[in-house]
């Protein structure tokens, strides 16, 4: 369990010194309680007794990896074997002006990291024992404040960290040591990370514009093709209006042809009653001479039998007969024209009715090839109908596609005109950078550092009386080159991050004015503790390299001594050598064994 009793109040005034360290169960501790001194403090012990241990503890405490101790490749490896857990406690005194959210804190912060077989947490709990927070960035925030960073072998120099730099056998071994220690690795990477990624966009601006250029033509040619079906759909429309009045056309004379005959036969039904009038009137006549004739015979033969009675009137009744004959025989003519009459009567009322069937099944056999020529038609017309619908639709099923890709490139032309704004953004604030850089050469003190170097030093000047010195920055505000710009370049790539630090006389002024470059929003601002009362360091001659060629330091001039002192001492700007191209500087740097020679650069910068 986790030792959770209050710290006692310090009576030192002092933050940021570790005063306690407790391991339960890590690496060869089973349980291990520690208090530190305010100043140095040795522990001695045999080999394998656990003295590195408890160095790798407190890089664990304050949040390094596994990996980065060297000690293990991951956290559980700590847990000593046969446990199931791991914890590990760190003190550190909190009090005094330099004292980190001492409302919070108070006089003590206790950071606590267990470990188990899965998983690992940090708890950070005041000088009380009272739980204040468990994420990352709280730890975070507190070795920032501190200035503590475990995985710079400059702070924590581990027993493997140690050996390598002691064994090293040159220079450069070292210098990789140096490059590490001062993070000029990291922003070494960043530069290469930052050029890798400008070219990427450069060149991804190129294949985006050469891909561009076939879709912005057939867009084009979609946009005319558009233009072409909607014309195609007019014609079609107009089309469609031609075959549907040239068949009520059609029908229209149907009817208008039908009505005549219609007409025509109404007219000869109406005759019909007339007709058939005249053929019952002479009906009746033929019944009247039949009705004459009945009595004329009657008479007769009653005369044929009065002859005997009436022989005196024998002549008389002759000349009757005789009359009576003829007037028979004028009757039975007028009776055979009569008959002739309704004969030929009968005959025409046959014949009309003859000619109206005719007319009839004439007007039925026109009207029905009327009606198959005109189904006929209108099957054409369907049939023309349907291959138009036809392409119609294939016409709008082209549209359909037509329009979908032009959807597809119209998103394809959003994604690449994002892309393209976002490389634009990119340009322009590599333009920005360089307006910025062109702008920083006429003014010495924004060169190193940008614009924030002007709101850092107005809050220097706010926060003067914290100071015990005031602070010396930038450092290449301090300097000038002995001639010009020639070596320029060169000199920004050997000390250029050098250049934009700042110089303070002890731990407390580092504090103030990292607290000055969070107010003025600096992040990573490079602070270099070295006493100022110092004076300029007097280099012999045989410590120097034996060429010909400029050195960093010999380019270098400034009226402040603690600023020459610092590029010898943290740059070694004494040791590195300038030479005016690469043939010279493949000679100095591997034909020639030069004694005190650490770095070769070119008057371009390249660093041999």
């Amino acid at each position: 369990m986790a030792d959770s009793r209050a710290f006692s109040r310090p009576t030192r005034l002092q933050a940021g010194i570790i005063s306690r360290i407790r391991l339960e169960n890590f690496m060869c501790h089973s349980n291990l309680e520690i208090e530190f001194g305010d100043w140095v403090n040795f522990i001695t012990g045999q080999n394998g007794s656990g003295k590195s241990a408890i160095l790798t503890a407190l890089c664990v405490a304050f949040g390094s990896r596994a990996r980065g101790t060297q000690r293990a490749n991951s956290l559980k490896d700590f847990i000593k074997t046969g446990c199931s857990s791991a914890l590990v406690q760190v003190g550190i005194k909190n009090h005094g002006e330099d004292a980190f959210k001492p409302e919070t804190y108070g006089d003590a912060i206790i950071v606590e990291r267990r470990i188990s077989e899965s998983t690992s947490s940090i708890t950070l709990k005041n000088w009380q024992g009272k739980k204040v927070g468990s994420r990352k960035e709280d730890l975070r925030e507190v070795i920032e404040h501190f200035n503590i960073d475990v995985e710079n072998p400059c702070v924590i120099l581990s027993q493997d960290k140690s050996r390598e730099f002691l064994h090293s056998g040159n220079a450069k071994d070292k210098f990789k040591f140096f490059f590490k220690a001062t993070l000029l690795q990291q922003v070494d990477d960043l530069l290469k990370g930052i050029e890798n990624q400008l070219n990427g966009a450069t060149e991804l601006v190129d294949n985006l514009e050469k891909s561009l250029r076939p879709i912005l033509k057939e867009l084009d040619e979609l946009q005319e093709k558009i233009k072409n079906m909607e014309f195609v759909e007019e014609i079609s429309q107009q089309v469609q209006l031609l075959k549907k009045k040239l068949a009520w056309s059609w029908v229209y004379d149907s009817d208008r042809k039908f009505d005549v005959q219609n007409k025509l036969i109404e007219k000869l039904k109406g005759r019909i009653p007339t007709c058939q009038a005249r053929i019952d009137q002479q009906h009746r006549k033929m019944e009247e001479l039949s009705d004459q004739l009945t009595k004329k015979k009657s008479q007769i033969a009653n005369m044929m039998e009065r002859t005997s009675e009436v022989r005196r009137l024998k002549e008389d009744l002759q000349h009757s007969l005789s009359m009576a004959t003829k007037e028979r025989l004028e009757l039975e003519g007028e009776r055979d024209r009569k008959t002739s009459n309704i004969q030929k009567m009968v005959q025409q009322v046959k014949l009309l009715e003859q000619q109206i069937n005719d007319i009839h099944e004439q007007h039925i056999q026109n009207t029905q090839a009327e009606e198959n020529e005109m189904e006929e038609k209108l099957k054409e017309l369907q049939v023309e109908v349907d291959e138009a619908n036809a392409i119609c639709q294939r016409l709008k099923d082209e549209e359909d596609a037509l329009t979908e890709r032009l959807t597809m490139a119209k998103d394809e032309i959003r994604k690449i005109a994002s892309q393209i704004e976002d490389t634009e953004k990119r340009h322009h604030e590599i333009s920005s950078h360089i307006r910025e850089l062109q702008m920083h050469q006429t003014n010495q003190v924004t060169a190193f550092g940008g614009g924030r170097v002007i709101s850092l030093l107005q809050a220097i000047e706010r926060h003067q009386h914290r100071f015990k010195r005031p602070p010396i920055g930038p450092i290449g505000a301090h300097v000038n080159l002995e001639h010009g710009d020639m070596w320029s370049t060169a000199i920004e790539n050997a000390v250029g991050r050098l250049l934009n630090a700042f110089v303070v006389t002890d731990h407390k002024d580092s504090l103030v004015l990292r607290a000055c470059a969070r107010e003025a929003n600096y992040n990573h601002l490079q602070i270099i503790i070295y006493e100022f009362s110092r004076p300029r360091l007097n280099i012999p001659t045989h410590m120097l390299p034996q060429t010909n060629h400029p050195t960093v330091f010999s380019i270098i001039r400034s009226d402040n001594p603690t600023v020459l002192n610092v590029l010898v001492d943290v740059g070694n700007a004494e040791r590195l050598v300038l030479v005016r191209d690469y043939d010279i500087g493949k000679t100095v740097a591997f034909d020639q064994r030069i004694s005190n020679l650490k770095e070769v650069y070119t008057s371009d910068g390249y660093k041999m």
